[in-house]
């Protein structure tokens, strides 16, 4: 068998093995979906019910839970809310796994390959695997759709493109006003000079907190005045919640030894990885820019679920772009695992207080999260020279299934039309 035959028939099977186990993943999926009654998701029903009785929404609970996103939230669930539940939740979860395959596209663009119909499979696949994806298809949570909402405005923002200039930032904006976390992409935008896109972008969130306020006037002024803030209906300290927040309140016993000192350690993680995030952006590597703010998004929230972390997979992506395969496998191993569930988190005595590595087990993401932030910080800042303005990524230079030109994943090609001038608002021919 010639070389060539070889080569193809290897690949033949590559593809057989991918787009088996994608489909195996994706009936268990909608088994499961229809048989399991997934308590977050019943109780965004609820919510989508309740958004017509307005005030109801902030003053009782669901199942033994408030809802605690925003009034627009809630109208967003309200279509699926009318439909019998088994039929909305395997309705859901298969937009979810559609929103993590354009994510997937999303991402290997950024990272400056050219997806191909297998690379995508293959990296669905290997994402539903991740703890924070799986665990979103579990609940019935909304993350991989508001994932791609913004990395979908990060690859237009990316490619630079006129035609674009009005609407990018509507995702970001959108997203933000689900859920509070992703407005962290708006104070991105301005402090990268992407203020077009920044306003379009709060433009959105406000719009649909107007919505918001339109259909339940009564609820959005109760969420808006008194609840957007208030940690204390979740239940911060659980072991899910992976937040710098969490972690101090389990070390310290209880949030009553946390006092207002706390707020500057998510301001100066919200500093070094917002000011990180923009130096790459200057130096054309949106998906390193695009992964840092996400995770600086997770590290200065007070609530940072599991299933929040789904910012893992373009960290993956560039850091296996950038060549540290095995940081990237490691990675995807912890991910995969998540050892917090394996420690101690029923209330007991363990949970709470510093037990080493116990500890550092129990709060893995966070540490994980930590640790990307501070190497991204010190690529970006190892260099003090700033490299020229940057020019739009073309993928149709880039081979299939090749990595960015050059190999060194920050490569500049040849610029198509509409390129920012330096001020990241006007365009030129």
């Amino acid at each position: 068998m010639s070389t060539d035959l070889r080569v193809a028939a290897g690949r033949q099977w590559v593809t057989s093995v991918v787009y088996g186990v994608l489909g195996l993943e994706l009936a268990a999926i909608v088994v499961f979906a229809a048989t399991y009654n997934a308590l977050d998701f019943r109780i965004y029903m609820w919510g989508g019910h309740a958004m017509l009785g307005d005030g109801q929404l902030y003053l009782t609970q669901a199942y033994g839970h408030w809802f605690t996103y925003s009034p627009f939230a809630a109208l967003v669930y309200a279509p699926a809310a009318a439909l019998p539940l088994a039929v909305a939740r395997v309705g859901w979860d298969l937009l979810s796994v559609a929103a993590l395959a354009w994510s997937c596209v999303e991402v290997l663009r950024l990272a400056g390959y050219r997806p191909t119909r297998t690379m995508v499979a293959g990296l669905a696949a290997a994402a539903i695997i991740l703890e924070p994806v799986w665990q979103t298809l579990f609940l019935g949570q909304i993350n991989l759709i508001l994932l791609a909402l913004i990395l979908t405005d990060m690859r237009r923002l990316a490619q630079g493109r006129a035609a674009d200039s009005n609407t990018v930032g509507i995702g970001i904006g959108i997203a933000a006003a689900i859920k509070l976390t992703p407005a962290i992409f708006i104070v991105f935008l301005l402090l990268a000079r992407r203020t077009r896109a920044a306003l379009v972008a709060a433009a959105a969130f406000v719009a649909c907190g107007l919505t918001g306020c339109f259909v339940a006037p009564d609820a959005s002024r109760l969420y808006w005045r008194h609840l957007f803030l208030d940690t204390h209906r979740i239940g911060a300290p659980y072991i899910s919640n992976q937040s710098p927040y969490a972690t101090a309140i389990r070390i310290a016993s209880g949030q009553g030894h946390i006092g207002d000192w706390w707020i500057a350690v998510p301001i100066t993680l919200g500093a070094v990885g917002l000011g990180t995030a923009v130096v790459l952006a200057r130096r054309h590597d949106w998906l390193a820019a695009t992964a840092v703010t996400g995770t600086t998004g997770l590290l200065v929230s007070p609530i940072s679920w599991a299933h929040h972390w789904v910012w893992v997979i373009p960290a993956l992506v560039l850091l296996f772009r950038s060549g540290h395969r095995v940081a990237a496998a490691a990675g995807y191993l912890l991910f995969a695992a998540a050892p917090f569930w394996f420690t101690p988190h029923a209330g007991g005595p363990r949970e709470y207080g510093f037990h080493w590595l116990v500890t550092l087990a129990a709060n893995c993401f966070l540490v994980a999260g930590l640790a990307f932030l501070a190497f991204m910080a010190w690529q970006a800042w190892k260099t003090t020279r700033w490299r020229p303005e940057p020019q739009p990524l073309d993928r149709e230079n880039v081979a299939a299934g090749a990595g960015p030109a050059g190999g060194g994943g920050n490569a500049l090609v040849r610029p198509r039309e509409g390129v920012r001038d330096d001020a990241g608002d006007r365009f030129t021919a």
